[in-house]
């Protein structure tokens, strides 16, 4: 297993969407073990998208409010009722804005194995499963956005005003 560098907004593996995972055999263990500890080693982090590492697969981790786990295929069923809370994410490093997503949300796919599986979450962890599965369809967290923060937030990308590991901070 190994950890990973995180792709940087302006890759177009973030913006392409994942091919849905038809292998789970041991290259497949692998990828959930790499993204596991790229997730691990990365600063405020709540979870990892394979995009993220620059692989076109339809899987993520995650490590949000106590919960610790995988996704592989996943869909989502959302409530109605919101939450507008800060997000940042690891391939816009050192920015983060208001961003409206459900308050509760339940993600059903696969583990590395093949076996269903579901994770139902509220706050913080419905934010993170919804927040890796939207990189799974080439959708970053900036795209959500509305009116004013969406414009402050994407004159501060288009002037680089994030913390870009390629420019040294």
């Amino acid at each position: 297993m190994t950890m990973r560098p995180i792709r940087i907004i302006g890759d177009p593996v973030l913006r392409t969407p994942c091919e849905p995972v038809t292998n789970f055999d041991a290259d497949l263990r692998a990828l959930v073990g790499d993204l596991m500890d790229t997730l691990l080693g990365a600063p405020g982090r709540a979870g990892v998208a394979a995009p993220q590492i620059g692989v076109n697969a339809q899987v993520f981790v995650y490590d949000a409010d106590g919960h610790c786990g995988h996704m592989i295929n996943p869909t989502l069923e959302l409530s109605e009722e919101l939450q507008d809370d800060d997000e940042g994410c690891l391939s816009i490093p050192g920015l983060y804005f208001p961003t409206p997503r459900a308050l509760h949300a339940t993600a059903h796919g696969f583990d590395q194995h093949g076996q269903p599986l579901s994770i139902s979450g509220t706050g913080f962890l419905a934010r993170a499963l919804q927040h890796e599965t939207d990189h799974l369809v080439g959708r970053l967290y900036v795209d959500t956005l509305r009116g004013d923060t969406r414009r402050k937030a994407l004159r501060e990308i288009r002037a680089g005003r994030f913390d870009s590991p390629s420019r040294g901070r």
